[in-house]
């Protein structure tokens, strides 16, 4: 059969799915969300936890893109937009405000309807005058010019091209056939909410309808439609840092959904809605995994709040009970916690040994110079 891009079928945008394959992988999402939920609702902090969940959001939807924001700065500016007090606010810029203005807007005027209008205004909020450079030529708030739309990854030297968007030619009608399926699907019953976001992120990206920002308008709508449906739970899973951390299969699989073979029904999208369900997953158990290291992090320190320890011993105690990419899975040796504490081999070796005598870790089975410390399995199990 001929291939060819799924916009070029005059029936690509009425899309449909194989429910027996997306079954299974719905009902896990739909369970982890609803243990999510049930974690949430007896964690502490939970301000904070949101206005966290939403800092890596922003942070990892621009990194997509390979922009490094300043992470204080954003961090302040949804307080800000959130109305959350800080003891020590970053300073704001142009940037950080834009960013969080856009994220918040698609959060919370869950009731406004999508329009090109408000597409443009979100565009342009991502590119204040402040940021652009002379040699920028962007069309902000408005949609892009007559060149070819290709959507590419890599270096400037070493781009992969993966589809061609739709030409400029008709552009405005397509984006308003969006806006209109968006705004009457919010209320559908039809439809799973996330085969709707799903379905929604494909839609979008394909269109590419600016010269610049479109990937991180296509996961601020993606975060909106899965918002429509659970207002709060989308304020405690991080989608776009799964997405980073699987930036390459990421594009492949966009690449993926956009050869279409002939078909008189539309576009079955059902490869990318088993992806975009995977990965949503992977950041709900993300989620979940981070409250968890929470609850134990306050469980322990209930226990051991009147133990004597010195300020090295609980910087390591707290890196043990972060876990994550930063902290110690398989226990932590003499030597890193010399590095970790800032202390000498010797003092090191005293701290480790007081601390197993006072039953804050436990030694692991091993010896020497390869012998290895952990937290208690009695204080870390939920």
């Amino acid at each position: 059969m001929n291939q060819r891009w799924i916009w070029q079928n005059s029936q690509w945008t009425e899309f449909y799915w194989d429910n027996d394959v997306l079954q299974p992988l719905l009902r896990e999402c739909h369970k982890r969300i609803g243990l999510l939920q049930g974690k949430q609702s007896v964690s502490s902090n939970s301000e904070d936890q949101a206005l966290d969940t939403l800092l890596q959001n922003l942070l990892a939807s621009s990194a997509i893109e390979g922009e490094e924001l300043n992470a204080s700065s954003v961090r302040s500016s949804l307080a800000r937009h959130l109305g959350i007090s800080e003891a020590e606010p970053y300073p704001v810029s142009d940037r950080s405000e834009g960013l969080a203005e856009l994220l918040i807007d698609a959060l919370t005027n869950l009731d406004s309807p999508l329009t090109q209008e408000r597409l443009c205004y979100w565009q342009k909020l991502l590119f204040p005058e402040s940021v652009l450079s002379i040699t920028q030529k962007i069309r902000v708030g408005q949609l892009r010019g007559p060149e070819p739309m290709q959507v590419v990854s890599g270096r400037l030297d070493r781009q992969k091209v993966h589809f061609e968007a739709p030409p400029r030619d008709g552009l405005e009608s397509q984006l308003q056939h969006f806006c209109d399926w968006f705004n009457q699907g919010a209320d559908c019953q039809d439809t799973d909410p996330l085969l709707r976001a799903a379905t929604a992120h494909l839609w979008f990206v394909t269109l590419h309808p600016f010269d610049d920002g479109n990937g991180r308008l296509t996961r601020a709508i993606t975060d909106m439609a899965l918002a429509q449906s659970d207002s709060q739970s989308v304020r405690l899973f991080a989608m776009s840092v799964a997405i980073l951390d699987m930036r390459s299969e990421y594009y492949n699989a966009l690449e993926t959904a956009q050869w279409h073979r002939d078909d008189e029904r539309g576009s079955d999208i059902t490869e990318w809605c088993q992806w975009f369900l995977k990965t949503l997953l992977t950041s709900v158990n993300n989620a979940i995994n981070q409250i968890d290291r929470t609850i134990v992090k306050a469980r322990f320190w209930q226990t051991f709040r009147d133990m004597p320890l010195s300020a090295e011993q609980r910087r390591v105690l707290n890196r043990l009970l972060d876990g994550g990419p930063k902290g110690f899975e398989h226990g932590i040796s003499a030597a890193q916690y010399q590095k970790v504490a800032k202390v000498s081999k010797a003092t090191a070796t005293r701290h480790l040994a007081d601390l197993v005598a006072k039953g804050c870790i436990q030694r692991l089975p091993g010896g020497g110079r390869s012998t290895r410390y952990s937290l208690p399995s009695s204080e870390i199990s939920l």
